[in-house]
């Protein structure tokens, strides 16, 4: 047992797209696999469980598609996955994990015997699945479908069901093991519930493109933690240093942009103050 410091290294981005059918699941994961690709989606594979959705957008590439049939369970998906990734596949978008909650939700109403001790059963068919999506080396963009969720309340006396929300067609906790989850509506827009990467968190809603993607690809490949990013902010001596820090960590930098302008209105100071002094042949005038 050894303490270490943390450290990035590059990283294979699990994410998940979530929403109502006809929000766009399918071509918003492939615009992101496009970004993650450079635009070549020839290393983007689709497990497909939609009934053949997945060739509808033929004409944004020559992606490969992969017909999961029925039944759709656990293990199947990880076969499927396997098959993808010993072909070389870069990213693997699995269009829905939905059908394989389906398949658990089924199995286990088909157990024989006390309904709570059989989840004993489900569970590890379940963690075999996640831990399959987030062990692989690809990245992963899974899909789920949602409802629309329903609790019971007291009104005027009465016990009326109420909505509060939509609610992704898996199991609940699953949201907590990927990186990245966009809540897309049925306008097609997204918002991040959920994002480690910084790049989304408390952003308004906007279209999933390429370019998303493409964010993300460069956040994957930083080796750069935003603690050591902020420490390199201190240890700039000059406004072109901390230009150039800033556009080669375009996206991480954006996530503590304060503490860049904080640093270039003190190297402005200090060279205004050298020029005052009669020194400037230390620092050149910044613009």
């Amino acid at each position: 047992m050894q303490l270490r410091k943390s450290e990035r290294s590059k990283a294979k981005i699990k994410m998940a797209l979530q929403g109502p059918s006809g929000s766009g699941k399918t071509m918003s994961a492939l615009l992101l696999a496009q970004g993650l690709t450079n635009g070549n989606l020839s290393k983007v594979a689709i497990i497909d469980t939609e009934n053949g959705s997945a060739d509808l957008y033929a004409h944004l590439g020559n992606y490969s598609v992969l017909t999961l049939e029925n039944p759709h369970s656990p293990q199947r998906y990880i076969e499927a996955i396997d098959v993808c990734i010993k072909a070389g596949v870069e990213v693997i978008i699995i269009d829905s994990t939905s059908h394989c909650w389906d398949y658990l939700l089924d199995y286990h109403a088909s157990l024989q015997g006390n309904s709570f001790a059989n989840w004993s059963k489900i569970t590890p068919m379940q963690k075999s699945f996640v831990d399959k999506i987030l062990n692989c080396n690809a990245h992963v963009i899974a899909t789920m479908r949602v409802k629309q969720d329903y609790v019971i309340s007291e009104k005027n006396g009465k016990m009326v069901p109420e909505k509060v929300g939509l609610k992704a067609i898996q199991r609940d906790e699953i949201s907590y093991e990927f990186t990245v989850v966009f809540d897309i509506d049925s306008k097609h827009f997204a918002s991040a519930s959920k994002d480690r990467t910084l790049l989304f968190e408390g952003k308004p809603q906007f279209l999933i493109n390429t370019h998303t993607g493409k964010k993300i690809l460069e956040w994957c490949n930083s080796t750069m933690t935003r603690p050591e990013l902020q420490q390199k902010i201190v240890e700039c001596m000059t406004i072109k240093e901390l230009t150039e820090l800033y556009n080669n960590n375009l996206d991480m930098a954006k996530s503590v942009e304060q503490d860049f302008v904080e640093k270039k209105n003190l190297l402005q100071n200090l060279t205004s103050n050298i020029y005052k002094n009669g020194n400037g042949t230390t620092y050149p005038q910044s613009n």
